[in-house]
């Protein structure tokens, strides 16, 4: 079977990606009310939960800018495919199934935005579980 994904795809995940970084300040703060849950830690706690947060946005913001400008170089075969596909589809299942064992258990606002919002980017985080792993398989048929 020759698996081929086309570069419109790849690039409509990286569009994705990059809106979530965008809109991730948003829902932490209007959704998960974020910024006054983590007024409540010991300050070093602070610092490491808005580090972390960070760090969620710049790799969404990464991946989906690497996505755009070079979509051919992440099916193209070679080691480095394989092992930056292979982070990325890792980092996006990890989402998904961490989406999926512990966030129904949480309780979010019932405003019609927030829970269309929601479907919204739960679909966007499975459309890049499956794109980059499919990418990953892709490029592991070259070996």
């Amino acid at each position: 079977m020759n698996l081929t994904i086309p570069n419109w795809l790849i690039i409509i995940g990286g569009c994705g990606q990059i809106f979530t970084a965008l809109v991730y300040p948003y829902i932490r703060h209007k959704v998960f009310d974020w910024y006054n849950d983590v007024k409540q830690l010991k300050p070093l706690n602070q610092e490491i939960a808005k580090t972390y947060g960070r760090y969620i946005q710049g790799l969404n913001f990464s991946f989906g800018l690497i996505a755009i400008l070079i979509p051919h170089e992440l099916k193209n075969q070679t080691h480095l495919a394989i092992a930056l596909t292979g982070l990325i589809a890792a980092y996006w299942v990890g989402k998904v199934a961490t989406q999926i064992a512990y966030y129904p258990m949480y309780d979010i606002p019932k405003k019609q935005l927030f829970k269309w919002g929601g479907y919204g980017m739960n679909a966007l985080f499975v459309l890049f579980a499956v794109v980059y792993t499919l990418l990953v398989i892709h490029n592991l048929k070259g070996l």
